[in-house]
């Protein structure tokens, strides 16, 4: 189909509780966010893909790959309030975050989720699920579980086990996947709304969409990332052995 102008971003800071310095590790050769970047002009989908950050560090290494990136505020609680800040200042319909620590993000999922949000135009915001098929995922709160309305638009998202299990039926159970599209009109109001109680009492962000009334559509993917997103010294190995067997692969091939 053919796509209005979508923009993405991807928000990219130094400072994690976690990993420091996360978006610049070295991953077969290259830092984080340039997989990340590289995979998200892969789709196709966007006219422009910027890597928002605060970091003169991040700035440096963009420019050196070639990434288009811009400096932003430093006073961001959150990703999208980065996000909003750059697309403020640029003419686009729809703005899809892009998470800095998906280099394994399968740039299939993008166009997906951007086809989706376009294809629901009553829809304010948009993401995307995978069924969960096992009791560990469903059971770990790191894991963020989604349900939805018949139309395929989010009821609740939670870290609890949801739906509860009274009776077995062939319900879906979804593990939400961290990646956001948004009207441009939608996004630059979203930043501005109050925090709110379910919102703060479950840390997850975008229930303050649902809690303030806003529409988010839930959009099922047959492309989920190649790898973890990383978060610890352990999810990075896992992506580099990862990403030099592919390689190995590919020279085999």
């Amino acid at each position: 189909m053919n796509l209005p102008r979508i923009l993405g971003v991807i928000p990219s800071r130094y400072a994690s509780t976690r990993l420091e310095g996360k978006p610049l590790h070295d991953i077969c050769g290259k830092p984080m966010v340039e997989h990340v970047y590289r995979r998200a002009v892969l789709s196709g989908i966007f006219f422009r893909v910027v890597i928002a950050t605060d970091d003169e560090r991040i700035y440096n290494a963009a420019e050196k790959f070639g990434g288009d990136v811009l400096m932003t505020r430093v006073d961001h609680l959150d990703g999208s309030s980065r996000v909003a800040e750059v697309a403020r200042s640029i003419d686009t319909d729809y703005v899809i975050n892009i998470q800095g620590d998906e280099p394994m993000l399968d740039p299939r999922m993008l166009r997906e989720l951007a086809e989706g949000i376009v294809l629901d135009p009553s829809a304010d915001s948009a993401t995307v699920c995978v069924p969960i098929t096992n009791e560990k995922d469903f059971n770990n709160p790191n894991i963020v579980k989604v349900v939805t309305n018949q139309k395929g638009r989010a009821l609740y998202f939670s870290r609890s086990p949801i739906p509860f299990r009274r009776n077995l039926t062939e319900c879906p159970v979804w593990e939400h996947l961290g990646i956001y599209a948004f009207t441009k009109e939608f996004l630059l109001k979203f930043v501005e709304l109050p925090p709110t109680p379910l919102m703060i009492e479950e840390s997850l962000e975008q229930l303050r969409i649902l809690e303030h009334g806003y529409t988010m559509a839930v959009i099922p993917t047959k492309y989920p990332s190649m790898g973890p997103n990383v978060n610890t010294e352990e999810d990075l190995q896992i992506v580099r052995n990862i990403l030099a067997q592919e390689k190995d692969n590919n020279k085999i091939q």
